[in-house]
């Protein structure tokens, strides 16, 4: 008799197991468990005075992200999960005025809009801005540390994304 409950409970755990619609990764993302495929459209630039290498490095992040870190094969079209998006921000402010009214730090900003699409929850899809940035020393050229801060933003940009997709955030 205590054989058969033990089967039966043991039978109950793994069809609850099975019965899951989600499916989690190392990350800790929630992927729907029948997705298997992820798209990411190239990056449009629509800002104005945007480094043209920007829209190549948040297009390669986000693929490098999904590939790294998800289970999701990338495909170019009819995906199950799609990806797309536009630079809308690419702006240098000066900040920290010091002596004699001349900027001691300088901020370079970027901004994407991104659309998501999850073809079997259309409650997941989205469209939003995000944006982050980066300080640096005005005394510095900005095509001598543009490179290096756009690599910066850039990953902060793909984790918000990824988090927003997947985690909820």
């Amino acid at each position: 008799m205590r054989f058969k409950i033990y089967i039966a409970i043991v039978f109950i755990c793994v069809w609850f197991v099975h019965a899951c619609k989600v499916s989690y990764t190392l990350s800790g993302a929630s992927i729907p468990e029948q997705a298997n495929t992820v798209a990411v459209d190239f990056f449009e630039n629509n800002a104005p005075l945007a480094n043209p290498n920007f829209q190549r490095i948040i297009t390669e992040g986000i693929r490098e992200k999904f590939i790294r870190q998800t289970r999701l094969k990338m495909v170019n079209e009819n995906a199950d999960l799609t990806f797309s998006g536009i630079v809308n921000r690419y702006s240098i402010e000066p900040l920290a005025i010091g002596a004699n009214e001349v900027a001691a730090k300088t901020r370079l900003t970027i901004g994407i809009e991104v659309s998501y699409v999850n073809r079997f929850n259309e409650e997941e899809n989205f469209i939003q801005n995000f944006s982050r940035f980066a300080d640096f020393d005005a005394s510095q050229v900005l095509s001598t540390v543009e490179d290096a801060l756009m690599e910066e933003i850039s990953e902060q940009l793909v984790q918000d994304v990824f988090n927003r997709a997947f985690l909820n955030w």
